[in-house]
């Protein structure tokens, strides 16, 4: 399915088979593609690059397609990878996490941090944790391989 290009994202590099290898979803997923281009919120003289998930619904583009900017893309790689380092050692604690202490960690990022903390002021975070612990340790070939890839190909770029 050929991602659109009248709308106000305009792709210029596109993965129009996402919904091949969208994880679990594969084959199965209304992510039909993704791509990189030009944000639809450039005011004029003004352009930013973004990545964008593109979903169909089967009869229509969906309004739930989501457009980040590079950066935000970038952070929540940030954020899923500390997270899962905190989860390869939550056995150690009875709730998986410290309540007495519920922040995992300050990522530094331009001059300041990202803090990155269990979200205690859900209600239900107890079951919750222990739900999104299991879910990641189901999808672990799945994000494993992904961020493998993506190690080589940081690795490819120098870093």
């Amino acid at each position: 399915m050929k991602i659109p290009t009248v709308l106000k994202h305009k792709p210029v590099i596109v993965s129009e088979n996402y919904e091949n290898v969208d994880g679990r979803y594969a084959y199965n997923s209304d992510a039909k593609g993704l791509s990189l281009g030009l944000a639809q919120w450039n005011d004029r003289g003004r352009v930013d690059v973004s990545a964008k998930v593109w979903r169909h619904t089967g009869e229509k583009w969906s309004r739930q397609s989501e457009e980040l900017p590079l950066h935000r893309v970038l952070d929540l790689a940030a954020l899923i990878c500390r997270s899962i380092i905190h989860f390869r050692e939550a056995y150690r604690y009875e709730k998986l996490y410290d309540p007495a202490h519920p922040v995992i960690d300050r990522v530094g990022l331009q001059g300041d941090a990202m803090t990155v903390a269990v979200c205690t002021d859900n209600e239900l975070i107890d079951e919750d944790i222990k739900l999104f612990a299991q879910a990641l340790s189901r999808d672990d070939e799945l994000i494993g391989e992904r961020l493998i890839t993506l190690s080589r190909l940081l690795k490819e770029m120098g870093y």
